[in-house]
């Protein structure tokens, strides 16, 4: 497979490029990078005609197979209103969620995964790196996941979709929102995560996917780690608790402490293909 490493979004230390470059190398794969992947104005990695300019390039070159974003950032949703269909796999996680959404609404497949830093710096044998390569060499993936007590017991075969919360509410209201997904229509299954967000921001944005129907609209529901992200007492219950009685009234199964987001432990998962999700009082599993 050609991988070609792109910095969309943040900049990042080269350094974390080539030992990412080297390792995916060891792994079989060919690798490239964009003209701009190491570059730097101010938080970015690059102009914004820079970093728009490597997706474009990426895209259309008929030789890269995948795409790996370098980091996540801040930095897309400047651009993505000139950003083309996405017609082959994305990997990455954060503010690449945006990427995520332009390929859900494209029908195309993308991985939400670690991206140049683990990739460079997790032992070999760690859980993220030995379930990536499993993805990128097209094997089926398997989670278990232990109970927890918030959980909605219940079964679900859908598409996954989804990734950062922040990043996918500031899509609300657009032409690129959760609503616009091609894969909406079929009652996916939503995975969020997100990092270092307010109690009470977090419970806005779950009643702004409540209201506008998003959470209505779904098979079942995956919450990821939210990180740094501390329980208000003000609130009178947890960010969990919050967002449990988000979707109170509905009936699908909802996975808490799933191992997805910004994390160490971050597991890939394929976005947009067919995944079956179990949660029982014995624990879940999610094979996709």
């Amino acid at each position: 497979m050609h991988l070609r490493i792109i910095s969309p979004s943040g900049a990042i230390d080269p350094i974390y490029i080539d030992q990412a470059a080297a390792r995916l190398r060891s792994w079989g794969h060919e690798v490239s990078e964009g003209a701009h992947a190491r570059g730097a104005w101010g938080r970015f990695a690059g102009t914004d005609e820079e970093r728009l300019a490597d997706i474009i390039a990426a895209l259309a070159d008929p030789s890269v197979d995948a795409i790996l974003c370098s980091r996540g950032g801040y930095g897309l949703q400047r651009i993505l209103d000139q950003i083309p269909p996405i017609t082959k796999p994305v990997i990455g996680f954060s503010d690449i969620t945006v990427l995520h959404q332009l390929s859900a609404i494209s029908s195309q497949q993308s991985v939400h995964a670690v991206m140049c830093k683990h990739i460079a710096t997790l032992p070999e044998d760690s859980e993220p790196l030995v379930m990536l390569r499993k993805a990128l060499n097209g094997e089926t993936l398997s989670y278990s996941v232990a109970p927890h007590p918030l959980n909605r017991d219940g079964s679900a075969k859908a598409p996954v979709f989804g990734g950062n919360l922040s990043v996918l509410y500031g899509l609300q209201g657009t032409p690129y929102s959760l609503q616009q997904s091609a894969i909406s229509s079929q009652a996916p299954i939503l995975l969020i995560e997100d990092v270092g967000e307010r109690h009470y921001h977090i419970d806005r944005m779950m009643r702004n996917l409540k209201m506008s129907g998003v959470l209505a609209n779904l098979s079942g529901l995956i919450v990821g780690q939210f990180s740094d992200c501390e329980d208000d007492p003000a609130m009178n219950c947890t960010v969990y608790e919050t967002i449990k009685e988000a979707v109170a009234e509905y009936d699908y199964p909802v996975l808490f402490n799933a191992p997805f987001g910004h994390v160490e432990h971050n597991l890939p998962i394929w976005f947009g293909k067919e995944a079956h999700l179990s949660v029982t009082a014995e624990g879940s599993v999610l094979r996709i």
